[in-house]
């Protein structure tokens, strides 16, 4: 963001108290522990110095909890009205840019990754060149997600998008609308001009649409006039999602791969952990809640990995909290009816049989569904009581309402269940299947 900008802040910052919107320094949102900010810097990439500034600058304007979302962006936390505007100084200050606009999120491995397809960067470049009025028009919705996937060893296959963005291996690029790659409704193919004009015709079908449109809301009819030759059907090349751990790059380089625990980070322990490394080495954001750190030597990468758990960070790919999703919970969310990060620490302890790794536990503090958006295992808070979904989203009418002193227990007696009924070389997830909802709903809520 230019410092022109931030000497707007303090002037905004008031009409930007508000929820339901992105959590932008312009505009944050008011929470149960202050107010947060979420950023995605210029291709999700900060240099050491730069993330240690940020840090000290999250625990002097804020609390010092920094989080990293789902979808690999930045968040911080706990900020007052008269400390946000300081917070923006200081990240033009760190020479942190946070483009204008909707994030356009790229893997985290772009342009480090020698097997990629197409540099996602350039054309994110070329994107914010040529199409600024639209996307910075009052009329596009704050959260509508870009992706640019010049697909390589990680791709971004499984995050949905409203636009995305993926290189072909004959050097063209596919457009789709809505959706994840599996999903979504491929509408062009061909070179970067092209798909740069194909996204100026969806924005401008956004526009028309109604203001803060997404693309649920475009009808089909309009996409099939504005794009009559829409490709069919286009093979992808394959695609992992990107893990905790050591990566050795098909070129010999070394990256470290993080998972700060349940997303959060405190400024104290993320300026210890980066106290010694270069300031040139460059940190990449990651979906999943993950944090890359390029550069690296391979032994100086082992070091780090073994550091990175005293300090909230795990580079272990099968940690069980991985398979947690949990929200900010009662106390940091004014929207929160319990605390999630206690409860997912609990499940950790006395349900561990639960996280095999066959499928995501999602605690949501409550009907919203921040955390994961996506079907799940799901607790999720209602008043004094927990609505429990198989297999559905936070706002999904649930399979059973567990009442709020039972949960514990309840989660013990699902752990329990599954370890029971499973079968030689069943999932947890498929044994809960093949169990039922009903089945299930009745054992939680047993006396």
């Amino acid at each position: 963001m230019a410092a022109a900008g931030n000497r707007q802040l303090q002037e905004t910052v008031v009409a930007g108290l508000r929820r339901g919107a992105c959590p932008t320094l312009a505009a944050p949102m008011q929470t149960g522990d202050g107010l947060l900010v979420r950023l995605r810097p210029a291709g999700g990439a900060l240099t050491v110095a730069q993330l240690k500034a940020l840090a000290i600058a999250a625990a002097s304007c804020g609390n010092g909890i920094l989080e990293i979302t789902a979808r690999g962006n930045l968040q911080v936390r706990g900020l007052r009205p008269d400390s946000v505007g300081t917070l923006a100084l200081a990240i033009d200050a760190a020479g942190i840019v946070v483009p204008p606009g909707p994030a356009i999120e790229l893997s985290p491995l772009h342009g480090i990754d020698s097997a990629e397809l197409g540099d996602a960067a350039a054309l994110e470049a070329q994107l914010r060149s040529t199409l600024a009025g639209k996307l910075q028009s009052a009329d596009i919705a704050p959260k509508l997600a870009i992706l640019v996937d010049g697909r390589g060893g990680f791709c971004l296959d499984h995050l949905s998008a409203d636009i995305r963005i993926v290189a072909l291996a004959d050097h063209n690029w596919l457009v789709t609308v809505g959706g994840t790659t599996r999903m979504a409704r491929p509408v062009f193919s061909g070179g970067v001009d092209g798909v740069v004009a194909a996204v100026g015709y969806i924005l401008d079908i956004l526009i028309a649409t109604g203001r803060h449109s997404r693309a649920r809301d475009i009808d089909m009819e309009t996409l099939r006039v504005t794009f009559p030759n829409s490709p069919q059907t286009i093979s992808l090349s394959p695609s992992r999602k990107p893990v905790p751990g050591i990566l050795a790059l098909p070129d010999g380089r070394t990256v470290l791969c993080l998972r700060p625990r349940f997303g959060q980070m405190r400024a104290d322990a993320l300026t210890a952990f980066l106290a010694d490394l270069a300031d040139e080495l460059e940190i990449r954001l990651a979906p999943d809640r993950q944090l890359f750190l390029t550069g690296l030597a391979a032994a100086e990468a082992e070091t780090l990995a073994v550091r990175a758990g005293s300090c909230g960070f795990s580079a272990d790919p099968v940690n069980p909290s991985a398979k947690i999703a949990a929200c900010a919970g009662a106390g940091a969310c004014a929207s929160g009816f319990y605390d999630t990060r206690k409860l997912a620490a609990r499940i950790i302890d006395t349900a561990p049989d639960l996280l095999d790794g066959s499928l995501t536990v999602h605690l949501s503090g409550c009907a919203k569904g921040c955390a994961h958006p996506q079907a799940a295992l799901t607790f999720a808070g209602r008043g004094n009581a927990y609505a429990f979904s198989l297999n559905g989203k936070a706002g999904d009418p649930p399979d059973a309402t567990i009442a709020g002193g039972g949960i514990e227990s309840a989660i013990e007696r699902l752990a329990q269940l599954a370890g029971t009924e499973r079968r030689a070389g069943e999932t947890v997830a498929a044994c809960l299947q093949r169990l039922g909802a009903s089945t299930i709903a009745k054992a939680l809520q047993q006396d």
